[in-house]
């Protein structure tokens, strides 16, 4: 059987549990992002919204930092320690604007070899190892730098087994993306893409879950883009079109405004506490809560060789 790699070494895929796919730990965006809000550099406080995560019944978190955002697996590492909760980080890029020079310097092979490195020796000076790749598109482009990213995290990919995830800007090009991974070989059952509720078309989340990805709505709570309401609409919808399987749901909680410890909120107890409630009282299953938050994740992150 194939395992998830952790930031504590490769587990079964049953040991996973109730795991939320896309949440940040420690970031700390380059200089040219202004919005400091988005750093989240107080190691108290985000190891203490991870025990709240677990003190409501979480036990497993994606970590989607890139090595281009502040990514610190050292930190990361010591918190999966401390609280006992399964952390799974990246390798990868977010988008252009982030980008460090070297980038642009190196060529797809010598970028491949990097993230190739961090899936099977380890990360940022540490023998913790990611366990997903990463790359990401602008608003209604994707950059050159993008492709070229994109191309690498797909080499990758072939050369670890590792999955991908895809942050989409206001969840668009999701399917440019994905032919991108297409042409290099990748079968899309691998890869998830993010913020695609940021788009709220619920024809084009049919149209990527036909491709065989996995879709990812990771606003709930995120008002100023949609209320809550829009999300359990395009939930059902891929519920009644028969892509449960393929849904995975988070709160990408990566501003100090939206965590409980860092003086925000609605915190990581938010989408436990509030909004899995709230799907039940409006029809959604039990069983298809446990395949979206447990099944689900499981299946798309356990690709390592055992």
């Amino acid at each position: 059987m194939k395992k998830i790699r952790t930031l504590l070494g490769d587990i079964e895929p049953s040991q996973l549990g109730f795991t939320y796919s896309h949440e940040h730990l420690w970031t700390n965006p380059p200089a040219q992002q202004k919005d400091r809000d988005l750093e989240l550099t107080d190691y108290e406080a985000s190891v203490s919204e991870l025990w709240r995560f677990k003190k409501a019944g979480g036990n497993a978190l994606v970590d989607a930092t890139t090595l281009d955002y502040g990514r610190d697996a050292g930190k990361m590492r010591q918190m999966s320690i401390e609280t006992g909760v399964h952390v799974i980080a990246t390798t990868g890029f977010n988008k252009h604007v982030y980008f460090p020079k070297w980038v642009e310097a190196l060529t797809i092979e010598e970028i491949t070899q990097k993230l190739v490195r961090d899936v099977t020796i380890g990360m940022d000076g540490t023998t913790s190892k990611a366990g997903f790749l990463k790359s990401g598109s602008w608003n209604q482009l994707i950059h050159p730098l993008e492709e070229k990213v994109t191309r690498a995290v797909a080499r990758a990919q072939l050369q670890t087994g590792a999955p991908i995830w895809l942050h989409t800007e206001a969840g668009t090009m999701g399917m440019e993306m994905l032919d991108i991974l297409e042409e290099e070989g990748i079968d899309l059952s691998l890869v998830g893409v993010g913020h695609s509720d940021r788009n709220a078309d619920a024809y084009y989340h049919l149209q990527l879950a036909k491709r065989g990805a996995y879709v990812q709505f990771d606003g709930s709570s995120k008002i100023k883009y949609y209320p809550d309401s829009t999300r359990v609409e395009l939930i059902k919808n891929m519920i009644e079109n028969g892509y449960v399987k393929q849904l995975l749901i988070s709160g990408d909680m990566g501003r100090q405004c939206y965590l409980h410890a860092y003086g925000g909120g609605p915190g990581f107890e938010y989408i436990i506490k509030k909004f899995i409630p709230r799907l039940l009282d409006e029809g959604i299953s039990q069983e298809d809560i446990h395949t979206i938050f447990v099944k689900n994740p499981a299946r798309w992150l356990a690709q390592f060789e055992g």
